[in-house]
């Protein structure tokens, strides 16, 4: 039972990231991001609530098996670390690109999240394997978010 409740907030605790973002982004889609120039590789805007919710469901699970192996050690401490600092940088992606409707700002932050999920799924690595494994569809995905993103900031 006590397992079944670190799963839950840790799953529960990554999408709440997503979910309170939401406002702000539903907000900017039709006042703003529909104004934007975008590159003919950008996935309609359905794709990507649901997208998010997997990658944040694995984000909780990988989080789990950090925090299954035990907070004690210095290890584990930092993956922690990484992954709460990846985690506020993914958030305030939300508020620079769609609160402040800075594509550029948006641009400086999913960099710098880039660079963290890095760090985030090395330092996993030393843990878990399977936990790193679980945060690769998210890099992956971050990765083309870059790259949509900073095709966004030159068509505009």
């Amino acid at each position: 039972m006590r397992d079944l409740f670190k799963l839950l907030t840790c799953v529960a605790g990554c999408e709440l990231v997503g979910l309170v973002g939401t406002p702000i982004t539903i907000a900017a889609i039709p006042a703003w991001y529909i104004t934007l120039n975008k590159p003919f590789f950008a996935p309609p805007n359905w794709l990507f609530g649901p997208a998010w919710t997997v990658l944040y469901f694995l984000m909780g699970i990988a989080v789990f098996i950090i925090w299954q192996k035990g907070l004690k050690s210095k290890k584990a401490k930092t993956a922690l670390s990484y992954f709460l600092i990846q985690l506020f940088f993914n958030f305030i992606w939300t508020i620079l690109f769609f609160g402040l409707r800075s594509p550029l700002l948006g641009l400086i932050d999913i960099i710098v999240l880039l660079f963290t999920i890095i760090l985030t799924i090395k330092a996993f690595s030393k843990i878990s394997k399977a936990a790193a494994y679980l945060l690769m569809p998210y890099l992956y995905w971050v990765c083309f978010a870059t790259i949509l993103n900073l095709a966004i900031v030159l068509l505009n």
